[in-house]
């Protein structure tokens, strides 16, 4: 039987240092650009000086949702004390393990209900907006179709032969940055073997014999 008065005080200290942690951020976070570095204005000859501020202040908003979100857990495992209902996973009905309500005592799923739910094949491990962003906006690629037109496989490709975020030891047997994006074996400007006669004035051996010449 879970024990609702010691996870309520628990909760309870949780929820109390929370909201303060969100009055400072908020506090911080309404302060003046220019008073917070101690400038007369917050433009500048040299605008990256304010860079290493500016990054600060991102980060106390990326902060300060995460604490909103940790709260309204906190608030909702509270109510869930309330009904009676604490302890108990919302997902298969079984009882949570009083080792997981210690470590983490806002949760409502049981671990094997939260394994469940973070398996990388999870729908919702990808952004909902997705499910209704149709083309030329939503994810577009058409190896496994039909469709040959230009999608978002091709749109990566163009881009990322400008510079990605890997370097030369994220790709085997690279050895300096212009080899950490290569095409493989993808021909530029075909879809089909049998383009190249038009699109290659004079194709190499092996593609004369791939083409049957």
């Amino acid at each position: 039987m879970t024990d609702f008065q010691h996870f309520k005080t628990k909760l309870e200290g949780l929820k109390k240092q929370l909201e303060d942690e969100m009055q400072v951020l908020i506090q911080r976070g309404s302060e003046p650009l220019k008073e917070s570095v101690g400038e007369l204005s917050s433009y500048d000859n040299h605008t990256s000086d304010l860079g290493a501020e500016i990054f600060e202040r991102e980060k106390d908003l990326g902060l300060k949702d995460n604490t909103k979100i940790l709260l309204m857990k906190v608030n909702h495992a509270l109510d869930k004390i309330r009904d009676g209902t604490y302890g108990i996973c919302e997902r298969c009905g079984k009882p949570i393990d009083k080792e997981r309500l210690e470590a983490v005592p806002y949760t409502t799923l049981c671990i094997e209900c939260k394994k469940e739910e973070e398996k990388p094949d999870d729908p919702r491990s990808r952004p909902l907006e997705e499910d209704i962003l149709k083309y030329p906006f939503g994810r577009s690629f058409l190896d496994d179709t039909d469709q040959n037109q230009y999608d978002g496989e091709d749109a990566w490709q163009d881009v990322a032969r400008y510079g990605t975020a890997n370097t030369p030891q994220d790709e085997p047997g690279a050895v300096d940055y212009t080899e950490t994006y290569v095409d493989g074996n993808e021909k530029r400007g075909i879809v089909e073997r049998g383009d190249m006669i038009i699109d290659e004035e004079d194709p190499d051996e092996d593609d004369k014999n791939e083409l049957g010449e």
